[in-house]
C-alpha cells in the first residue's frame, strides 16, 4: 500500500510538472513581444556605464526584477482567487498597454532622434568631468532599469494569468512562478552576454591568432547592429502580441478574422490573422496615443504650474 501511494504520488508530481511545463510554453509564447522588449531595454539601461560596472549593474537590476515578480506573482494569483472577473479587464489592458508602447516607441524615435542624440552627447561629456559622481549616476541607471522591469514583469505576469486564469491556484501559481524566474535568468543573462560582446570581440582581436582576430573583428562589427534588430523585433512582436491579446478579448473580431482565414487555407490560415493582430494592434496603439499623450501633457503642465 505504502508503495502504490508512493507511485501514484509520484505519477501526481510528474503529471503536475509535465501540465506546467505545457502551459509555461504557452504562457512563454504569448509574452515573447514583451520578452524582445524586455530585452531590447533592459540592455539599454547600461549604457553610459564604465565596462567594469556592467555586470555589477545587470546583476542589481536581475535581482530588483525578481523582487518586482515576487510581488506581482501572488498579486496575480490573488485576483485570480479573488475576482476572476478582472484577469480579462487586466489582460486587454496590458495588450493595449504594449500598443500603445509599441506606437509611442515609434513616434519619439522619428520626432524626438535630434533631442535622444543631444541627450547621449552630454551624458558623454558629463562622464568625463572628475567631479560627477559615478555611483549616483549608476544608482540613478538601475532604480529607472528596475521601474521599467516592473512594468513590463506586470505585461508578462497579466498575459500568463490569461493564459492559465482557467487552472487552480496551486497551478496558476507553479506557472507564473516558472515564467517569472525562468524569463529574469533568460533575459538578464542574455543582457550581460550582450553588453560584454564588444569586450569579448576586443579580447579576440587582439589575439596573435588570425582566425581569432577575424571573429574578434566580427564581433566589433556586429555589436551595435545586434541591439537595433532585438529593438526592431521587439517593437514588431509588441504590435502582434498586443493586438493579439485586443483581438482574443473581443470575439466577434476573432471570429471574424478566424472565418475569413479558413476560407484561404495553408499558410494563410496562420498569416492573416497574424497580419490583422499586427495591424489592430498599430491601429489600437495610434489611438491610445492619440488620446493619452495630450492628457499626460495636460497633466505635466498642471504639476509644473502647480
Amino acid at each position: 500500500m505504502a508503495g502504490t501511494s508512493l507511485l501514484m504520488l509520484i505519477d501526481d508530481i510528474a503529471t503536475l510538472l509535465d501540465d506546467v511545463s505545457l502551459m509555461t510554453k504557452a504562457a512563454t509564447k504569448k509574452t515573447a513581444g514583451v520578452l524582445g522588449d524586455d530585452l531590447a531595454l533592459n540592455a539599454q539601461q547600461v549604457t553610459g556605464v564604465k565596462p567594469a560596472r556592467e555586470l555589477p549593474v545587470v546583476w542589481a537590476v536581475a535581482k530588483g526584477s525578481m523582487v518586482n515578480k515576487a510581488i506581482l506573482v501572488p498579486a496575480a494569483v490573488a485576483i485570480s482567487f479573488f475576482v476572476p472577473w478582472l484577469v480579462t479587464p487586466l489582460l486587454m489592458l496590458g495588450g493595449g498597454f504594449l500598443c500603445f508602447e509599441g506606437v509611442e516607441k515609434l513616434a519619439h524615435k522619428f520626432l524626438h532622434a535630434k533631442e535622444d542624440e543631444q541627450k547621449k552627447k552630454e551624458l558623454r561629456e558629463a562622464l568625463k568631468k572628475p567631479e560627477v559622481d559615478l555611483k549616483v549616476l549608476e544608482k540613478r541607471k538601475i532604480k529607472g532599469a528596475i521601474r521599467t522591469d516592473f512594468i513590463l514583469s506586470a505585461e508578462i505576469i497579466a498575459i500568463t494569468l490569461g493564459v492559465v486564469a482557467g487552472a487552480g491556484i496551486a497551478m496558476q501559481f507553479a506557472v507564473l512562478s516558472v515564467v517569472a524566474v525562468m524569463i529574469t535568468v533568460v533575459v538578464y543573462g542574455l543582457v550581460a552576454g550582450i553588453v560584454k560582446l564588444d569586450d569579448v570581440g576586443l579580447y579576440l582581436s587582439q589575439k596573435d591568432n588570425e582566425l581569432a582576430q577575424r571573429v574578434g573583428n566580427g564581433i566589433l562589427w556586429l555589436a551595435p547592429y545586434l541591439m537595433k534588430t532585438l529593438s526592431i523585433v521587439g517593437t514588431l512582436a509588441m504590435f502582434l502580441v498586443g493586438g493579439g491579446i485586443l483581438v482574443h478579448g473581443i470575439p466577434p473580431i476573432y471570429n471574424a478574422i478566424e472565418h475569413f482565414a479558413a476560407d484561404f487555407g495553408g499558410l494563410a490560415t496562420t498569416l492573416i490573422p497574424m497580419l490583422a493582430n499586427g495591424l489592430i494592434g498599430v491601429v489600437a496603439g495610434a489611438v491610445l496615443v492619440a488620446v493619452i499623450t495630450p492628457l499626460l501633457r495636460m497633466w505635466e503642465a498642471r504639476s509644473e504650474a502647480g
